[in-house]
């Protein structure tokens, strides 16, 4: 049992190791040695829970898309619906992109292109963007006049445009003050006009910590 336990710690120190390289590095940069010596492992003991770069890669990659998931269904068991689910989320995928380097690294590796067979967490995001835009368009919770694909569209483009700027230059890019002044120049484009009133621009309170922006007021 004590010997299954190491096992398992080394394998997480393992992920967490490749995910800070391949965060700061890229995957082509990065080397198994890097990332054995930032675990504080020998190479032996990385290729007996791994046996290339890539398999390390694919458990990165494997754990990010994980999050990611739970990011949106507790958005959604907090009890956000509509557009505000859509804000809250975003919310919360940036604030994980900021303190959660194995989301970072999911989405630095999904950038790259010499892993056209790895998971695209960009891809998976935009799945999940689309379907959820379909649902509010089918409730009436867009404007008359606003396409579903053509929101999807804008919010990928900043969503993934904060995320490479925000990894590779300055924080701010994922900053919470940053996502809700795009909410702000978006949603009295986007919602209904009996509805912008009820959205909250920053998020709800369950989808962010207590970094503070300024007042916490409806659109």
């Amino acid at each position: 049992m004590v010997k299954q336990e190491r096992a398992a710690r080394t394998r997480r120190s393992l992920i967490r190791a490749a995910a800070e390289v391949f965060a700061d590095e890229g995957y082509v940069p990065a080397s198994l040695t890097m990332i054995s010596r930032r675990a504080g492992v020998s190479n032996g003991a990385l290729h007996f829970h791994f046996v290339s770069k890539e398999a390390l890669a694919r458990a990165v990659e494997e754990e990010a898309a994980q999050k990611v998931r739970l990011i949106t269904e507790r958005c959604r068991l907090a009890g956000a619906v509509g557009l505000q689910l859509l804000v809250d989320a975003t919310h919360t995928l940036m604030r994980s992109l900021d303190d959660d380097v194995i989301v970072r690294a999911g989405f630095e590796l999904s950038g790259d292109i010499s892993r056209p067979r790895g998971i695209n967490l960009r891809r998976e995001w935009r799945r999940w963007v689309e379907g959820e835009l379909e649902r509010v368009a089918s409730d009436g919770g867009l404007a008359d006049g606003v396409a579903p694909d053509d929101v999807a569209s804008a919010l990928m483009a900043a969503t993934v445009g904060f995320e490479v700027l925000g990894a590779r230059d300055d924080r701010e890019w994922i900053s919470r003050r940053t996502l809700t002044r795009f909410w702000e120049l978006m949603l009295p484009a986007m919602a209904p006009r009996q509805a912008i009133g009820t959205l909250v621009t920053c998020g709800s309170c369950l989808s962010h910590g207590t970094d503070e922006v300024g007042v916490e007021e409806p659109v």
